[in-house]
């Protein structure tokens, strides 16, 4: 086809406007992170490597990380992220007995089913945290971190979660009043919940958020002082706003948008089959996340969800995790992971599942 001179400037023009559409559609098709969640060990036990299976991420609890893992992943070509157990009290309270947290009676929590929590202003216990934090990180070249764990003392990974009011100790009183610029009456450790909750309870949220978020915020500092180019990640409850009566901000006190200006990554534990949801729930939760936080994809913060594989409770089949690992890649998603990396390994379907799907993914990120 001859191109006139006159026509010349517009041809040029769509030639450059076809181009930016051909990048911004590769960039909405690129997956950053095709990762499993678990030490490696059971699939390189299967004799795999890791880069064959199309992943290029792992993500392990901090307590099982060594020199021998971090050198072979890293010669497969794996970026490593630590799971940093933050508010676990569980062998913690039991021996430093002013960190335990205390509910709306006056009385210490009960451990909800697995999982103990803390009170997160006790002085010491935070020391003790942030000093684990850095070591680790002085320890190990990691990629990044992921908080878990990080709410106020309850259990949301349930069909039936528990969701009690905490936490009323010494510290969190006499912070919040402090704080809040709130005078809180003299009485027993009940009177004065009971007080709070009836008189306060909006700053009394929001103060509980803010706790939160100082954690991040904490962790976050330390992590640019020792490791600056790691990562801050955050594995979260994922419900919605409105879901146990916004029991995700009032209990837990998980605020998205104070959130998002110190996490670098949320991921979502979209664990379907642990709350009795659908598996097409995880790709709804996900394009609602991404909605909710207007998140874009290429910027931060960037949304890596995390998707049940493990059998517990029920059977979750090779075609159903099919399901929930591409629906954690839908809305602004640029990666995904799941629950744990021995239930794919001791499952010849699933391994099949998620090799198609991420070397799928890498072949499409590499044109």
């Amino acid at each position: 086809m001859k191109i006139t001179k006159r026509f010349a400037p517009i041809f040029l023009l769509c030639m450059w406007l076809g181009m930016v559409a051909s990048c911004a559609q590769k960039a909405v098709e690129t997956v950053e992170i095709r990762g499993v969640y678990g030490n490696p060990k059971p699939l390189w036990d299967k004799g795999y490597d890791l880069k064959e299976l199309g992943v290029n991420a792992i993500f392990v609890h901090s307590g099982s990380i060594n020199a021998d893992m971090m050198k072979r992943a890293k010669s497969e070509g794996m970026k490593i992220y630590a799971e940093f157990a933050t508010l676990n009290g569980k062998g913690y309270v039991e021996e430093n007995p002013e960190a335990w947290a205390i509910n709306e009676k006056g009385e210490k929590i009960e451990a909800a089913t697995w999982f103990m929590g803390v009170c997160p202003t006790e002085p010491s216990f935070r020391k003790f945290r942030f000093d684990q934090l850095r070591d680790l990180l002085l320890e190990f070249d990691l990629d990044g971190v992921w908080m878990d764990y990080v709410h106020w003392h309850a259990q949301f990974e349930d069909p039936e979660p528990i969701l009690p009011e905490t936490c009323f100790c010494g510290h969190c009183l006499d912070r919040f009043s402090k704080d809040a610029k709130i005078e809180i009456p003299e009485g027993t450790t009940a009177e004065k919940a009971e007080w709070i909750l009836e008189k306060h309870d909006k700053s009394w949220r929001d103060w509980r958020c803010k706790v939160i978020y100082d954690w991040t915020y904490e962790m976050k500092k330390i992590i640019k002082e020792v490791r600056p180019n790691a990562l801050l990640g955050l594995y979260h409850c994922p419900w919605n706003d409105e879901e146990f009566d916004g029991a995700r901000r009032r209990i837990l006190g998980l605020d998205y948008e104070l959130l998002r200006e110190t996490i670098d990554v949320f991921s979502p534990m979209v664990y379907h089959g642990r709350m009795e949801r659908d598996s097409d729930w995880v790709k709804e939760n996900i394009l609602w996340f991404s909605n909710q936080l207007d998140i874009k994809k290429g910027e931060y913060p960037k949304v890596w969800p995390i998707v049940q594989a493990h059998n517990s409770p029920g059977t979750i089949s090779p075609e159903e995790f099919e399901n929930v690992l591409r629906g954690g890649l839908a809305g602004s998603s640029s990666g995904v992971m799941m629950f744990t990396t021995s239930s794919v390994a001791e499952d010849e379907g699933k391994t099949t599942v998620m090799k198609k799907i991420y070397i799928n993914l890498e072949e499409k990120s590499e044109n």
